[in-house]
């Protein structure tokens, strides 16, 4: 079946949110096109075969010659990213720190660190509220100048514990900060409607829904093609 991208309208912003007042982002020298956040659902759903198949996918991803096109297609002609795992609403780890990736060797390296990545977290629940305000916080400190800040979330189920899932993602868009989703469909085959009324949000705000884990790696490949390119679907 082919991908299907799902675009998000808009949502309005309005006051800061209060997870990040008083929070001092660090700015260093160096400049990015986007800083990325790779949130993975590693909850109870999620068996260490259908994780090892995220894993991989973003794996494979970054050695992909058209995903370091897209990073090379920018004005910095870099990115920053950072992965993290998540399940319940205090569950969620920064599995690897911020890279800055630009180039071939850069990408290789993100993508070995990937693969040498062991999963950290076990069940919990799902709380997609809790890992995009993990993510928000990674995204204000992180020590970069970004163009563009965006969380690309992947899950196979929808929000179940913590805050609703809508005023997680409407405080990171108040923030000017984008997500995009992965819904996979394999459990729940409605879920790509709950993300596109929930999780995705910002401008040009996507996702791309895939049907089983087996087509994660397709799937993933596109979505960061196009989040990295800035590209509308």
């Amino acid at each position: 079946m082919p991908l299907r991208v799902v675009r998000r309208r808009e949502l309005m912003g309005g006051a800061l949110a209060s997870l990040t007042a008083g929070i001092v982002r660090a700015r260093a020298d160096t400049a990015v096109d986007l800083a990325l956040v790779l949130a993975v659902d590693a909850s109870g759903s999620v068996d260490d075969r259908r994780f090892a198949l995220q894993q991989h996918g973003y794996a494979d991803a970054f050695r992909s010659p058209t995903v370091l096109k897209a990073i090379r297609s920018g004005a910095a002609q870099a990115i920053a990213v950072t992965m993290m795992q998540w399940t319940g609403p205090a569950m969620q780890t920064q599995v690897i720190g911020w890279n800055v990736v630009g180039d071939e060797a850069s990408a290789q390296k993100f993508a070995a660190v990937i693969d040498a990545t062991p999963r950290q977290l076990h069940g919990g629940g799902t709380s997609i509220s809790g890992a995009v305000d993990f993510a928000r916080l990674l995204l204000v400190q992180a020590p970069y100048t970004a163009g563009r800040r965006v969380i690309d979330v992947s899950g196979d189920g929808a929000n179940n514990r913590g805050r609703p899932a809508e005023r997680a993602r409407d405080d990171a868009v108040r923030d000017n900060i984008g997500i995009n989703g992965l819904p996979i469909l394999a459990l729940e085959p409605y879920l790509d409607r709950y993300y596109y009324d929930n999780v995705i949000g910002g401008p040009g705000a996507f996702m791309i829904p895939v049907e089983s884990y087996e087509a994660f790696a397709e799937a993933i490949l596109k979505k960061l093609i196009m989040e990295i390119a800035g590209l509308a679907p």
